[in-house]
């Protein structure tokens, strides 16, 4: 099986004059379809990093970054908008939504960037909202929402398209309890009934049970990987 995101070797330097910053040193890592992987590691260990070189947003310094097997690491930058439009669904902890706009309009606006526009764009997006259980909420401002419900706004933003790769950086660490496991499992069920490849830099344990595979970098390398009990047993 193809993996979907495929690093090898990748390493991200940062220099200001003659100071550089190795934020990755040589991180090798697959990610198959239908999977959910965690990077974890303190502020500054380099997950961030890694996930916006995996979703075609950084460029690595070096190795080689693909995705669907496709290498992309060398791409010219005019290339990388459409490699992130096709293959990627991102979602951020602030949400990022825009507030004059309904939930509805959201949603509306990502597929408008794929070429999605007019009538087709309106039903994909309300049918995007009904999977994240949005579906009475398509005419409703953010301000009016609550911030589980913006996560899963942003969700399905993100969904807008079908991409077969969804990036989340810590997408319950503003959300209670109950909307923090509503949207992980919200994620797992993309995963393992759309055969989605997830990957979630996070730093909330309440995510854990959730995930295939926990992956641990610490100043720019990957230092371990754990499969969690109950799926290796």
């Amino acid at each position: 099986m193809t993996p979907a995101i495929a690093v090898t070797d990748v390493t991200k330097t940062y220099s200001s004059g003659a100071v550089a910053v190795h934020a990755l040193r040589g991180v090798s890592l697959d990610v198959a379809p239908g999977e959910i992987l965690l990077l974890l590691g303190p502020s500054g260990s380099g997950k961030t990093t890694l996930l916006s070189i995996m979703g075609c947003i950084l460029r690595a310094s070096g190795g080689s970054v693909k995705v669907q097997g496709r290498e992309v690491a060398h791409l010219a930058e005019r290339d990388l908008p459409q490699v992130r439009l096709q293959h990627f669904g991102f979602v951020f902890q602030g949400f990022n939504l825009f507030p004059a706009l309904t939930a509805g309009e959201n949603v509306e606006i990502a597929l408008g960037l794929k070429g999605v526009g007019g009538r087709s764009a309106r039903r994909q997006a309300a049918e995007a909202l009904d999977l994240v259980g949005l579906a009475d909420k398509v005419d409703v401002r953010p301000a009016d929402l609550s911030g589980g419900q913006k996560q899963r706004v942003a969700i399905a933003r993100a969904l807008a398209g079908d991409p077969s790769i969804i990036l989340a950086d810590e997408p319950t660490a503003a959300l209670d309890s109950t909307s923090g496991q509503l949207v992980m499992d919200l994620l797992r069920s993309l995963a393992r009934a759309r055969n989605r490849a997830v990957v979630l830099v996070t730093h909330d344990s309440r995510t854990y049970r959730y995930a295939d595979r926990q992956v641990a970098i610490e100043d720019g390398l990957l230092k371990g990987i754990d499969v969690p009990e109950a799926l290796a047993s």
